[in-house]
């Protein structure tokens, strides 16, 4: 099926063991179907002929039939399970990258629980199909056409009998199968609704707690579970009526094959092994055909998992390096915005023709009211985005046609709202350089005044910082940022808010640390305080995605303009009240 062709590409090369699983699969039903022969063969030999030889050789020949028959189906259980498992694994690294791999603003249009829901709900629902589908569909076709052929064989006329039933049977699944592929789709959806209440409750724990907003977190996370049950509820509704249904009529054939194999048996036409036969493969054919109604729902159900995550999967980055991209050896660190117009949304500029020129080594701090497009400017310089309009330039090539993994490893990015994978002090910091050494990665640490702190701790640089670093404060968080920065020694840093979260006596430690850092390197600010900015070699002043001031800071204080009413106005905070009247 076209929907599982993401995933059955990495069963590949696994071929030749697949075709040998699948070859001991047809040995054990062949032998399962000789089976009632045997045991056919036994019961004549005591009803009808009495020979206790050939009863004694029968058994003999019957058990070591079972044992070929165990050792064959532990075998391809084994091998098919394997690949099922090793398959789902490939997949769920594949779409991991993938959603690595996509925009930013894949991520702003989708919740973080959604996502999560598809990568484990999803996904274990495929893998379960994978693992027992193929195995179940090849064994029980083998099983009900050979079954088939042999009742046939053994007695046309009754086998008419149990032939009546199938179409029914076939018409009943295909009608409740596409009711139930209905109902599974909806039920992911609403688990998925509902992992999204989780993780935003998990995510903002303080903030649930500061408004007490327990009942209320708990009531939405009810409704999606309660509406999700419903869904549910269909599903059960729809599998508990046609059990029964698939029941009775099982029991309404055998009935009229018991009495009319009996009148057969009294009127010598056939055999009591023979009917005996008969009704083992009867039975054994019962199996195949209930089987195959829980495969088609369970398939119908792995369709819907697949759907959704093919819509992932067919999500396309929309940023990207192009074919034959240029690799950025050494980035100097010349920044040009030419004409740049973007908007998050089509026909709502948030940039409108912003033009600057950066050379490399310079420092430009960004300045004006929220919302003015401070952020936007640098995430399209982090190609976060592309522009809809305009040109940005670094060294002198366009950003577009830049391999972006050579460009951005070259970059560095101290956020606003420093958030710290689960692990180590030790494993946040080497994020900046996974190879550097325990001498760089103190010297990093120094620089940053993170050091003095984190020798504090009794584990020291191997002390777990907790989910999202929440074991540590804001301050200590971000100066492990800065120091993750420092080790990844980049060409372009981009400071945003990069010390907002410190307390002036950290903030004086380590601003000489930041203006080492900064020197001989193209530097971007975000900032408030006027520490950051005071000595910035250029101010660009944004109001409502527009430049409307720059140049340095005596020159924007002369102008009186919109940096100056933002400095007297102490929206950007003066380092001491000296400065505030410069």
């Amino acid at each position: 099926m076209k929907e599982f062709a993401n995933i059955l590409k990495y069963a590949r090369p696994y071929t030749k063991s697949i075709i040998f699983a699948f070859a001991c699969l047809i040995l054990t039903s062949m032998i399962s179907l000789a089976l009632p022969l045997i045991v056919r063969n036994m019961i004549n030999a005591v009803v009808v002929l009495k020979n206790s030889d050939l009863l004694n050789s029968l058994t003999r020949d019957l058990v070591i039939i079972i044992l070929f028959q165990a050792a064959f189906a532990i075998t391809h259980n084994y091998i098919l399970g394997f690949i099922g498992h090793r398959v789902t694994a490939d997949f769920r690294i594949e779409l991991f990258s993938h959603i690595q791999s996509l925009s930013l603003r894949f991520f702003q249009s989708r919740r973080v629980g959604e996502i999560l829901s598809r990568m484990s709900s999803d996904i274990t629902v495929i893998q379960n199909a994978l693992v027992s589908i193929p195995v179940a569909v090849l064994r029980q076709t083998i099983t009900l056409l050979g079954a088939l052929a042999i009742i046939f064989y053994l007695n046309w006329k009754l086998t008419g009998l149990i032939l009546l039933v199938l179409p029914p049977l076939m018409l009943f699944a295909r009608i409740f199968g596409k009711r139930l592929r209905s109902l599974s789709e909806k039920v992911q959806d609403k688990i998925a609704h509902a992992l999204v209440v989780l993780e935003e409750v998990a995510s903002s724990i303080k903030i649930v707690k500061s408004y007490t907003r327990e009942p209320y977190e708990k009531k939405r996370f009810e409704n999606e579970i309660e509406s999700a049950f419903e869904q549910s509820i269909g599903k059960v509704r729809i599998s508990s009526s046609f059990g029964p249904l698939i029941l009775g009529l099982t029991f309404l054939v055998s009935t009229i094959l018991i009495w009319y194999g009996g009148q057969q048996v009294m009127q010598g036409t056939t055999t009591p092994g023979e009917l005996a036969a008969f009704f083992l493969y009867a039975l054994i054919m019962a199996g195949p055909i209930g089987t195959f109604v829980k495969i088609y729902t369970q398939l119908q159900e792995t369709l819907g998992a697949m759907r959704r995550v093919n819509e992932i999967l067919d999500t396309k980055p929309l940023v990207n390096s192009p074919e034959n991209a240029v690799k950025l050896k050494s980035l100097k660190g010349h920044v040009c915005f030419n004409e740049i117009i973007f908007g998050y949304e089509d026909g709502t500029p948030v940039l409108n023709n912003v033009s600057f020129d950066i050379y490399p080594g310079k420092t430009v701090a960004l300045i004006g009211p929220s919302g003015a497009g401070k952020s936007t400017t640098v995430q399209l310089l982090l190609r976060f985005f592309d522009p809809q309009s305009g040109k940005i330039q670094i060294d002198g090539d366009d950003l577009k046609s830049l391999d972006l993994e050579s460009y951005l490893s070259q970059v560095a990015l101290v956020p606003q709202e420093t958030l710290l994978f689960g692990g180590t002090i030790r494993e946040n910091i080497l994020y900046g350089k996974l190879d550097a050494t325990d001498t760089e990665m103190i010297e990093a640490s120094k620089s940053a005044n993170a050091h003095e702190f984190i020798v504090e701790f009794s584990n020291g640089y191997d002390t777990l910082v907790g989910e999202k670093g929440t074991k540590l404060s804001g301050g200590e968080r971000q100066r492990i940022a800065i120091a993750r920065a420092l080790l990844k020694n980049p060409k372009v840093l981009v400071l945003d808010e990069a010390t907002s979260a410190l307390d002036n006596q950290s903030e004086m430690l380590i601003q000489d640390a930041l203006e080492k850092l900064m020197a001989g390197r193209t530097t971007f600010i975000i900032a408030h305080r006027l520490s950051t900015v005071h000595n910035a070699d250029k101010i660009i002043v944004l109001d409502k995605g527009k430049i409307v001031e720059s140049g340095t800071h005596k020159e924007l204080m002369a102008n009186e303009g919109l940096y100056h009413h933002l400095y007297t106005m102490r929206l950007i905070e003066a380092e001491s009240p000296s400065e505030a009247s410069v």
